[in-house]
């Protein structure tokens, strides 16, 4: 063989075992960027294994979700959220406990957070028709969050700023967190034997003008009228709104049928202007506490409270 040959043979040789390297570091990047749940390029697929003789065999994937006829889930594909909204699913039908755990399993939450579902009993639903996902704290601002209920239903929803009232019906002031500032706003709640329920709600929606009537709640023709910036709270009826009664009594005496009242001017607009579904409304200092059921009172329950209410507890 002549040397000209041989060197030829030998720049071969390397140029091919450098293309080899290059692969080799191609496949290590990709196998890095598929640790989620894709294939690693060196080696069996994620949907193969190798058997006894090394020959690749077909690998049992992940059991695929079922449907979920019934189901709703209460946040809006794309919807931003505070960081108080829990996601809640009801069904048409009441869910057996036997069959509580198996739909659970067809819940998934994808989001950077430490999370629970829990099963609530709904004010106006029967026991088993409605389940929550709850984080152990409040959900960080910014947060993007994927749901999936069974085969059919997914949505994406961010968490938006974080906005925390708390009502404080022994001094009659709001105290509004948002943004690293703080301000003070005067109140007037529930009267004595009209308390505002006490402990933590969050929004759930809110209307310009909502029509109140009090005989729908056991107050007789204490009041039918409609009232405006209607933020709600409760399914049980308690909303914070705007209420001429504030004008006089706000900071200073509670005088209401037990929603939260804000003074008819700027108060009440501007607090309705800034809160969203999901920002945090808290009352301390007053009597009984809302019940887990009666809107989304999820906060209420301590974080092991919480999980023990998991089928999968």
């Amino acid at each position: 063989m002549t040397t000209q040959l041989r060197g030829r043979r030998g720049r071969l040789a390397r140029a091919l075992s450098a293309a080899a390297v290059c692969a080799l570091a191609l496949a290590g990047c990709s196998a890095r960027a598929l640790a989620d749940g894709g294939a690693a390029a060196d080696g069996p697929s994620a949907s193969t294994a190798a058997d006894a003789t090394g020959k690749a065999r077909p690998k049992p994937s992940a059991t695929p979700p079922e449907p979920l006829p019934g189901a709703h889930v209460n946040i809006a594909d794309g919807q931003t959220v505070g960081v108080g909204m829990p996601i809640s699913v009801t069904f048409d039908r009441p869910i057996p406990a036997a069959e509580r755990a198996s739909v659970e399993k067809q819940l998934k939450v994808t989001a950077d957070v430490e999370g629970s579902w829990g099963w609530v009993k709904d004010r106006n639903l029967l026991d088993g028709q409605r389940v929550d996902f709850r984080p152990r704290e409040y959900w960080k601002p910014g947060t993007e969050v994927t749901v999936r209920a069974g085969a059919g239903i997914t949505r994406h929803f961010t968490v938006g700023r974080s906005f925390v009232a708390t009502v404080d019906v022994r001094t009659h002031f709001m105290t509004l967190e948002t943004a690293g500032s703080s301000r003070r706003v005067p109140i007037t709640a529930g009267a004595p034997g009209m308390d505002t329920w006490n402990g933590t709600m969050v929004v759930s929606d809110k209307a310009s003008k909502v029509f109140m009537d009090s005989k729908s709640v056991g107050y007789g023709d204490a009041y039918a009228d409609y009232y405006y910036y209607a933020v709600h709270l409760t399914t049980s009826g308690t909303y914070l709104h705007q209420n001429p009664k504030a004008n006089v009594y706000g900071g200073r005496q509670n005088v209401t049928h037990g929603c939260v009242g804000l003074a008819t001017g700027g108060p009440a607009k501007q607090f309705f202007d800034e809160v969203i579904p999901g920002d945090v409304v808290k009352v301390v200092n007053s009597r009984d506490t809302v019940a887990v059921g009666n809107g989304y009172g999820d906060w209420n329950l301590t974080w092991d409270q919480w999980r023990a209410t998991s089928a999968l507890a």
